[in-house]
């Protein structure tokens, strides 16, 4: 049997849609695609419309800056946030700084720390796990920490990722780990944590999947599908068909592994790829964002917190 996070906090029974059992025998699960790497379309041609009924890609507003002009907290330092038992977003902060040749490639170094907001693992932070943690403590029990800083910074290598059974990660394509920081995150994985991948694209896959497989070494991923029960944990969300953010043209994908490679068995991990759900919850209150967009992003963030602690 594996061992609890250290966890002090209750979830309410009242998850409006429970996650239907999945079979054990055959293992797959209907819709679910089993890969043992994932394989991409090639890219659509031509402009792609970003909601339905435009024929053109959304404008977008003039972002590039506004992340210095907020004022918000810039202290990217852990242990800012003392532990208290109760339920925190927890942001997962590597090193970046191995050679792209050691990366598995991808596009790690070309882009440098961008918008203005310090090195990749923050972008978003704090307004991110802010407004989130303010919507999640709305409309559910499990009354999270909603103060200032959003949550807590948590290094990848540190025993205190135990106390956090769910965790983030921005721009997994500038990942890197040292063999300890690996075997730590391994071992959070498999005694019951999860982890949220988000915001990373293109090129970024093959420094995700080389840096997973230090993680777990004989991991499968797959591509979930709307049938997935973490799509039901709490919101029914009816499509997976997701708008990205900076309305890039990609087709935006879900992708997550079980725990054993086992599809009976729950998800470790899901990763947003060719897609930034973060920003939406960044800029959610600014008015900037449709609502529905915002909306969206905000009921994946809360199917996969409470997919996560029933899980």
């Amino acid at each position: 049997m594996k061992t609890p996070l250290a966890v002090a906090f209750g979830v309410s029974a009242a998850i409006a849609a429970g996650a239907a059992a999945i079979p054990q025998a055959p293992p797959e699960p209907q819709g679910t695609v089993r890969l043992p790497s994932i394989q991409f379309p090639p890219a659509q041609q031509g402009p792609q419309p970003m909601l339905p009924g435009q024929g053109e890609r959304r404008s977008m507003p003039p972002f590039m800056g506004l992340e210095r002009d907020r004022g918000d907290a810039a202290n990217l330092e852990p242990g800012q946030l003392p532990y208290d038992g109760r339920f925190m977003f927890a942001r997962l902060r590597y090193v970046q700084g191995v050679p792209a040749s050691e990366l598995g490639g991808g596009r790690f170094g070309r882009r440098g720390f961008g918008r203005g907001q310090g090195p990749p693992w923050s972008h978003d932070y704090p307004r991110a796990e802010r407004n989130f943690m303010k919507i999640l403590d709305e409309i559910t029990t499990i009354a999270p920490y909603t103060g200032p800083v959003g949550g807590a910074i948590v290094d990848i290598g540190s025993p205190d990722l135990m106390k956090f059974p769910v965790s983030y990660m921005a721009e997994a394509g500038y990942w890197t780990q040292t063999d300890e920081e690996a075997a730590n995150l391994r071992a959070y994985l498999t005694k019951g944590g999860f982890i949220i991948f988000d915001d990373f694209r293109g090129g970024d896959w093959s420094n995700f999947e080389a840096q997973m497989k230090r993680v777990l070494p004989d991991v499968r991923m797959v591509e979930l599908d709307i049938s997935h029960p973490i799509f039901h944990a709490f919101f029914d969300v009816a499509t997976l068909d997701f708008v990205q953010f900076y309305g890039r043209s990609e087709k935006a994908l879900f992708i997550g592994a079980y725990e054993d490679n086992d599809p009976s068995k729950r998800l470790l991990f899901i990763a947003n790829y060719n897609n930034d759900v973060g920003e939406y919850w960044e800029f959610s209150d600014t008015g900037w964002t449709p609502i529905d967009l915002s909306n969206e992003a905000y009921k994946l963030g809360v199917n996969y917190i409470v997919y996560a602690l029933t899980h």
